[in-house]
């Protein structure tokens, strides 16, 4: 497989499990982690148990905006394209935290930073002759209220899941706004949820098992790899089968008021990039 294949948060989970099918299938994947203490590890394992040594580490903690950009930078000078970007990197606390620039952590790393990092990649997959991007969202997605992005940042008005849930919500909001965004180019985005998976993530948010990382990780892969997808684009996926995203999801001002806010909080802007 002739493919720049982009994973965050791929040390564990989900985005782990993607990360090594698709090394076993020949591509050149790009693993994201927070630190090298927990990269370096699994680039050893994924090299070695996929028997492709062509697998890279980039390191970012996704609460810092400034790491994003810096990784970002490091991508941009080390490849000439990307062919798909996997954004899977994400969180669940149940307690109220800031990052150092302000914004709620929840948000930041689930939202603000995939927003950042795929808007400064734009470069890269317009030079690929068909790129995809994939957001891992949730269906959790379904249960998120209307936006109230001035209240994210209010500890009092803090909820682990319903500030998780709302930040999948903004996942599936900015696919849409960046398909509309990209209309008539060579790059497609899609969302999805990868199902009930037994991770850190569901263990931590909701002290429950869930099903294996090898069945999170076939849609995914599926929505990277499928040829018959060329030309999906702007659809919702879960158990590799499209179906209908939340009501909320299709409102075209909330869309737009959600990207002209990540614009204001990133300060990185879709016109300086495209």
């Amino acid at each position: 497989m002739n493919k720049t294949i982009l994973v965050t948060g791929s040390t564990d989970g989900i985005g782990k499990q993607t990360a090594f099918e698709l090394a076993k299938l020949g591509a050149k994947v790009l693993i994201h982690a927070r630190s090298k203490d927990r990269g370096l590890p699994v680039l050893d394992e994924i090299r070695r148990s996929s028997s492709n040594q062509d697998v890279q580490l980039y390191i970012a903690d996704f609460a810092s905006l400034e790491e994003v950009k810096s990784m970002a930078d490091q991508i941009k000078k080390d490849h000439e394209k990307i062919d798909v970007l996997i954004n899977n990197a994400g969180v669940l606390l149940k307690t109220f935290h800031k990052t150092d620039s302000g914004f709620e952590k929840t948000f930041c790393v689930n939202h603000l930073a995939p927003f950042s990092l795929t808007l400064q990649l734009l470069p890269l997959l317009k030079r690929s002759e068909q790129s995809r991007i994939l957001n891992i969202s949730s269906i959790a997605h379904t249960n998120s209220p209307l936006l109230g992005l001035e209240r994210l940042h209010d500890k009092i008005a803090f909820g682990g899941y319903q500030t998780y849930a709302l930040t999948k919500l903004c996942n599936v909001l900015f696919t849409y706004e960046l398909v509309r965004k990209l209309d008539s180019t060579n790059i497609t985005a899609n969302a999805l949820h990868p199902g009930t998976i037994g991770t850190k993530l569901l263990k931590a948010g909701f002290n429950m098992g869930g099903a294996s990382w090898q069945t999170g990780a076939q849609t995914p892969v599926y929505l990277a790899t499928n040829d018959e997808l060329h030309n999906t684009t702007g659809k919702y996926f879960t158990n590799m089968q499209e179906v209908s995203s939340s009501a909320y999801s299709y409102k075209p001002e909330l869309r737009e008021m959600l990207w002209n806010y990540s614009e204001e909080c990133t300060e990185i802007y879709f016109n300086h990039y495209f």
